[in-house]
């Protein structure tokens, strides 16, 4: 797949055919999530693959927005860890990279994801801490859902000119 391709075409997708995901793929976007970049190069990203349906449930009860997960035949839980992080702060940013490495690998892979977001919603974090018995200084920061996509969507122009800027922010003319 091309870079563009995959940069301009990859979507959020939400339904999922019964075909499981193979490990190998699994290993691959995890991968690709490792090799994203964080600051100084700290690497404070842990993961957790999961699938068991008990896990996606207890998820999907406690965020409003994760009822994909029981239709996905895997998910990936993204944490940062505290004691990893370059400093305050950068955990949340350098996961967000890894995050968006693995969408584009799974699009790569011919599958669907979603990114499902945690961080910085306490009652998520808290609630998914719980779930998967995180140690207190590993915090989650996403879940994305994964599977073999059931809908077609379309790319749409994203791009909105009035957004960019050359050099500085101009005055405004009054």
């Amino acid at each position: 797949m091309e870079l563009f391709d995959a940069l301009f075409n990859r979507r959020s997708i939400r339904q999922y055919t019964n075909q499981k995901v193979e490990d190998e793929l699994l290993e691959k976007i995890i991968s690709a999530g490792m090799y994203a970049p964080s600051a100084v190069n700290k690497q404070p990203w842990h993961f957790i693959i999961f699938r068991n349906s008990h896990t996606i449930d207890q998820i999907a009860a406690v965020h409003p927005n994760a009822s994909m997960l029981k239709h996905a035949s895997a998910g990936i839980l993204i944490c940062f860890d505290k004691n990893l992080e370059h400093d305050d702060g950068y955990g949340p940013v350098d996961c967000a990279a890894a995050t968006q490495n693995m969408l584009l690998a799974a699009h790569g892979c011919g599958l669907g994801a979603c990114w499902i977001g945690i961080y910085p919603r306490v009652q998520r974090i808290e609630a998914l801490h719980t779930i998967f018995q995180l140690p207190e200084h590993v915090i989650p920061f996403a879940v994305i859902s994964l599977g073999y996509a059931d809908e077609q969507t379309i790319a749409t122009n994203r791009v909105r000119p009035e957004r960019i800027r050359m050099e500085k922010w101009p005055h405004s003319k009054k």
